[in-house]
């Protein structure tokens, strides 16, 4: 990863939403360990949930955190598959100003490297609305590993070069867009 010099890391707050309709906090493996690892590169965990697959109830509480400008970034694990309960690209995309297309083709080529082309099944998509980051991820602990370690750490990194998504979300004037002042 490459840094600025003259850049100070930035703590985003981040929100993280695991759908499913069997974890409970105890058993939610994939959300503790985006926790973990978001509390580990020094940002804050704004908040936590759990809601089913259901796709006005993941709306329902995805809308809130969007709504809520102390919620920076959302981290969505769960419902990405293709099974008729994985309803997390349906719910999520109409809520989104702009999608970040990247974000599923880097997460699916980084997975086909580990998972050959299972990797296909997977439907990880990223977006932004209102100023919010959204990164939706399966369910897995593995996928939830890959998206934060090979993707989503380095761009909530205001030191990270040569472009990231923080000064997107942050009102600190940090410059790190891509385009942006460097």
């Amino acid at each position: 990863m490459a840094h600025h010099n003259n850049v100070e890391f930035v703590p985003l707050s981040i929100a993280v939403l695991t759908v499913s309709d069997t974890r409970t906090l105890e058993t939610d493996t994939s959300g503790q360990t985006l926790i973990d690892r978001l509390e580990a590169e020094g940002h804050r965990l704004a908040e936590r949930a759990i809601v089913p697959d259901d796709i006005y109830q993941l709306r329902a509480r995805l809308s809130q955190w969007i709504a809520d400008e102390h919620v920076q970034v959302v981290l969505v694990t769960g419902g990405t598959g293709f099974t008729k309960r994985d309803t997390t690209p349906q719910a999520v995309t109409p809520l989104l100003d702009v999608e970040i297309d990247g974000y599923g083709e880097l997460f699916r080529q980084i997975s086909y490297e580990q998972i050959g082309s299972s990797t296909v099944q997977s439907r990880a998509l990223g977006g932004v609305a209102n100023r919010t980051l959204i990164f939706c991820m399966p369910g897995s602990t593995g996928a939830c590993r890959t998206a934060w370690d090979k993707i989503i750490k380095e761009q909530l990194d205001a030191r990270h070069r040569p472009c990231n998504f923080v000064e997107m979300v942050s009102l600190s004037g940090v410059a790190g867009a891509c385009g942006s002042r460097a």
